[in-house]
């Protein structure tokens, strides 16, 4: 039987995601979470010293606040969902999550797992057909986008908050975002 280039077009792009990076399989519902809070956007500002966009995100459970430096392009791509546009073409996250529906993935949520060396991680974890999971390395930034496009929890590791929490100002400096 040939496969048609419908048929394989879902093949290879789950072999793809597989090759950079995605993890889990049937059953193993992704890496644990050591101690997560769910997190929402409060905000995206601009840095004024630096002129860069910052994306503010606040623990449901503790208000911390958890801020990242992004690029303009990225903060495109997460104002939009906020600001409930709807664009006339899909842009590249819409892209992405019209995808995922195509071949019935969907995105369970995503997780900010790490800072080192000034850097956030972050993974998105999939439900594939609905009989397994999978999970995907990813820049907190797309991570945020896509979350919001799908209404997926945002979760943010309790490490996270700590480590960004060590590298604010001392208390009397003025923060510059």
């Amino acid at each position: 039987m040939g496969w048609t280039r419908a048929a394989a077009l879902p093949v290879s792009v789950l072999v793809g995601l597989v090759s950079l990076g995605a993890t889990g399989g049937p059953g193993t519902g992704g890496p644990a979470i050591r101690s997560a809070q769910e997190a929402e956007v409060v905000a995206i500002v601009v840095d004024p010293e630096s002129h860069q966009p910052v994306v503010v995100l606040q623990g449901k459970r503790d208000r911390r606040n958890l801020a990242l430096v992004i690029g303009q392009f990225e903060a495109n791509g997460i104002a939009i969902p906020l600001q409930g546009v709807t664009p006339p073409r899909p842009l590249t996250h819409d892209l992405m999550l019209n995808l995922l529906g195509d071949l019935r993935a969907s995105l369970r949520r995503i997780v900010i797992t790490d800072l080192r060396d000034d850097v956030y991680y972050a993974r998105l974890e999939l439900d594939v057909r609905g009989q397994s999971s999978l999970t995907v390395d990813s820049r907190p930034s797309d991570a945020i986008a896509l979350a919001l496009r799908a209404r997926a929890p945002i979760l943010v590791e309790d490490q996270v908050f700590d480590k960004a929490d060590r590298l604010l100002p001392k208390p009397g400096a003025s923060p510059h975002f």
